[in-house]
């Protein structure tokens, strides 16, 4: 009923998303802003529905868009399923369609739907239906859709005068790094495997240089490319270098001008409390019994976030 995922010829390929219509006050849009006609349903332990949470709560907009969060546990055929707080702590149940599995929101938009049900799901309550289900998109909605309701209106991540450094980095930062670290983890053959790890720190090389020089990854500016990165390098050392056999090196050891940034926007208002590592460490390693048959969770959560940075100073200035 749906596929975890798929290879070609050994090589992952990631399903492009369905769902990409746009909240806008564009007239004649259908799906127009408003304060809490939108439900916005994530799992934590995801990377992509973690950046909507991310800009969700950097935004203010936590009370303009409530939430649903899903069981880490991907069990079944039949995809993410909703638990309450109690059942799974950090869970919270679907409030708005009462359902039991996320598929149903999506056969409830579409009733012949067929491919696989994945997470973030922006859900328009008044229309009935899935208003978008890719992530890059969606915090881009959130980024500027709901700046009369949010508590923090003009705050932008994708600034006009950055937007062409901005697409540029994250094109290849997604292609080598985000999704570059499934394309290695979930590779069938050992060539797709060599390959693809090898473009992960080939890729983790070049924006350990560019973290040298500058304090985020288009200059000062903390943008959308820092968000996108950081919900993937948060889950670096602990999922992806042993889950997803990317040994080439871990951040807490091999990265250390990584590592500070990865502190740096840990340690900003509201981010951390984006960030279930139990969530994040049992769906991958319980769930992908594939790839871990034991479902044997590692103890180890990463690098020590919390760890004070002091002020940036660019290596071309460092003593």
């Amino acid at each position: 009923m749906s596929i975890r995922w798929k290879t070609t010829k050994g090589e992952f390929v990631r399903q492009v998303s369905s769902f990409r219509n746009t909240v806008s006050a564009e007239p004649g849009n259908p799906f127009q802003p408003a304060p809490d006609r939108y439900h916005l349903y994530v799992s934590t332990a995801c990377p992509w529905a973690h950046r909507t949470l991310v800009v969700r709560a950097l935004k203010g907009l936590e009370d303009v868009l409530p939430v649903s969060i899903v069981d880490w546990h991907l069990a079944s055929d039949k995809g993410w399923h909703f638990s309450d707080a109690a059942t799974t702590p950090g869970a919270i149940p679907d409030t708005v369609n009462g359902f039991a599995y996320l598929h149903e929101l999506y056969f409830k938009a579409d009733p012949e739907y067929s491919a696989r049900f994945t997470v973030p799901v922006l859900w328009d309550k008044q229309l009935g239906t899935v208003v978008n289900n890719e992530s890059s998109e969606i915090i881009r909605m959130l980024n500027t859709a709901f700046d009369e309701w949010s508590s923090a209106p003009g705050l932008t991540f994708y600034p006009e005068s950055l937007r062409q450094q901005i697409d540029d980095v994250n094109a290849w930062i997604y292609d080598q790094i985000n999704n570059g670290v499934y394309k290695t983890g979930f590779a069938t053959t050992q060539d797709a495997y060599e390959r693809n790890c090898k473009a992960v720190f080939a890729a983790l090389a070049r924006v350990e240089d560019i973290l040298a020089e500058s304090e985020f990854l288009v200059g000062s500016t903390f943008t959308e490319a820092d968000i996108r990165l950081f919900t993937t390098m948060v889950r670096f050392d602990p999922v992806y270098h042993t889950h997803f056999k990317c040994t080439s090196g871990t951040v807490t050891h091999d990265f250390p001008n990584i590592l500070r940034w990865l502190r740096r926007v840990y340690q900003m208002p509201k981010i951390a409390a984006t960030v279930d590592m139990d969530h994040i460490k049992k769906h991958y390693y319980v769930s992908h019994i594939k790839i871990n048959p034991t479902q044997v969770v590692p103890l180890w959560d990463g690098p020590d976030l919390t760890v004070p940075v002091g002020e940036f100073v660019p290596r071309s200035q460092r003593k």
